[in-house]
């Protein structure tokens, strides 16, 4: 077999793959602000605690959910808290299925698409909470955004994030997250 044919031969396969993986779709979130491994930008950092964030979420997009996707949940979790559990900064869900992003400060409920719901987070209020941590070491920010097989998660706004996330993750078709960090 000639090096070119076997380099051809490997070139197709690896197209193939590629239009196959595509076709199939596969659920991406993105961030113009928020780069995977990257330090979260003061714009969606919290305001009291010592930080003067504006605390304003980020702009998130997704593309490639499931075809049976019939909402959508966004979450940002810090696993590195001093806090049993680590610290749950926002939770968003009932989003509609045809929705495939939510615009920068949507966890005020600005550019909320009607019917979204966001539930208590460990800062004891709803909607979105930037990151605050102690002194010390940088902490992790896990934003991920879930397809969900249910059009409604069927939990209350005042259900505690721990609860709320076991409901996103039993109803979860796929799933896709931007780690970033941010620290004093």
């Amino acid at each position: 077999m000639s090096r070119f044919f076997k380099y051809a031969t490997i070139a197709a396969a690896m197209a193939l793959a590629v239009a196959v993986a595509a076709k199939a779709g596969k659920l991406t979130l993105t961030s113009p602000t928020i780069i995977e491994g990257g330090i979260v930008p003061n714009a969606h950092i919290y305001y009291g605690f010592g930080y003067s964030g504006p605390n304003r979420s980020p702009e998130l997009s997704w593309t490639g959910a499931p075809s049976d996707t019939k909402s959508f949940a966004v979450t940002m979790y810090d696993p590195d808290a001093p806090h049993p559990g680590g610290w749950w900064h926002w939770l968003a869900f009932d989003i509609p299925a045809d929705t495939s992003g939510l615009p920068e400060d949507a966890g005020s409920g600005v550019g909320l698409p009607a019917g979204v719901v966001q539930s208590l987070t460990d800062f004891g209020s709803s909607g979105y909470g930037g990151p605050a941590p102690p002194p010390g070491r940088t902490h992790r920010y896990i934003f991920t955004v879930y397809a969900l097989k249910v059009a409604k998660l069927g939990v209350s706004s005042a259900e505690a994030p721990a609860k709320v996330d076991q409901a996103i993750r039993k109803n979860a078709l796929a799933q896709s997250s931007i780690t970033a960090k941010f620290g004093k």
